[in-house]
């Protein structure tokens, strides 16, 4: 039996789209994704792409509100939404509105979140922040761990500061295009080699004249493929924490992001004598979209 949603919510971002037919109640009736992230596609193919996955929640008697987050509020996607500027509520300013020809649909894009001194921005993290700020409380430290991990400062329900790290994307780049990649595996994984880079960078975290010796340790050593995978992993992840040491030291961190990779912070701040506990990156974007449509629902 078809059904129809109350509101949808969209997480779409650079390679994927997730989007979730909901209830007036915000149950969740049904979930769609796809592959057309915003990286791939034209702004003309942006609504086809989009109708694909929802059209069949949509009542043709009624106009059916998209809450989007993500890159698709970005200046390369359908419509570039604005930044709120530190110290900001997560969901500070009114969405977007993006063009739509189907009158079945009203397309609303959050905005994202700025900082200036250093220069930093946010799309997406700032709904999870949202989704954290509603159910978890309104101050403490969070790390959302990702290709750009995000280390976030909240005050009175307000991030007060964030720091991005490119952790995840250095890590891919040394792992598959730089001389390491002759070195590191893909496979299993060394918790021994995990910690012993995670300590390394945190006594010392320059690491740059470090990596050299992944190569040379399995060349002379015999290292294996997957201890030299890890403690990539860990020179990195430490030299991270290193460099982020004025938010979390003392504090209990907040760590929002997916299983794996939350579950290698939380080892790697455990090795710094510091406790996290770990939210589901999902269950936080779905709770920042529905206190997004709320706060639409009031302002309407």
């Amino acid at each position: 039996m078809p059904l129809t949603a109350d509101w949808i919510a969209l997480d779409w971002g650079t390679s994927n789209m997730r989007a979730w037919a909901m209830g007036a109640d915000n149950s969740v009736l049904a979930r769609g994704d796809s592959a057309k992230g915003m990286g791939q596609l034209s702004p003309s193919e942006f609504e086809p792409a989009l109708l694909d996955i929802v059209e069949q929640w949509l009542d043709i008697q009624r106009v059916t509100p998209v809450i989007g987050c993500g890159m698709v509020g970005a200046r390369q996607g359908w419509i570039e939404a604005e930044y709120a500027k530190t110290p900001t509520p997560p969901i500070a300013t009114a969405p977007t509105r993006a063009p739509a020809a189907d009158r079945r649909i009203s397309v609303f894009i959050l905005p994202g979140v700025s900082q200036s001194a250093p220069p930093d921005v946010m799309r997406g993290e700032e709904t999870q922040i949202a989704g954290y700020v509603a159910a978890h409380g309104t101050s403490g430290i969070l790390c959302l761990p990702g290709t750009h991990s995000k280390w976030v400062e909240i005050a009175d329900g307000r991030i007060a500061r964030f720091r991005t790290a490119m952790t995840g994307e250095i890590f891919a780049l040394l792992a598959e295009k730089s001389v390491l990649r002759h070195s590191v595996g893909t496979g299993e994984w060394s918790n021994d080699g995990f910690a012993s880079g995670v300590s390394e960078a945190l006594g010392d975290p320059e690491i740059v004249t470090k990596l050299f010796s992944i190569r040379a340790g399995s060349l002379l050593e015999g290292t294996s493929p997957q201890a030299s995978r890890s403690r990539l992993s860990g020179l990195l992840i430490g030299s991270e924490l290193a460099g982020t040491i004025d938010y979390w030291r003392g504090k209990e961190v907040a760590l929002i992001g997916a299983s794996q990779l939350s579950t290698l912070y939380r080892k790697a701040l455990a090795i710094a004598g510091v406790s996290a506990r770990l939210f589901d990156a999902e269950e936080m974007t779905l709770a920042g979209l529905c206190a997004a449509r709320a706060a639409l629902e009031d302002a309407q």
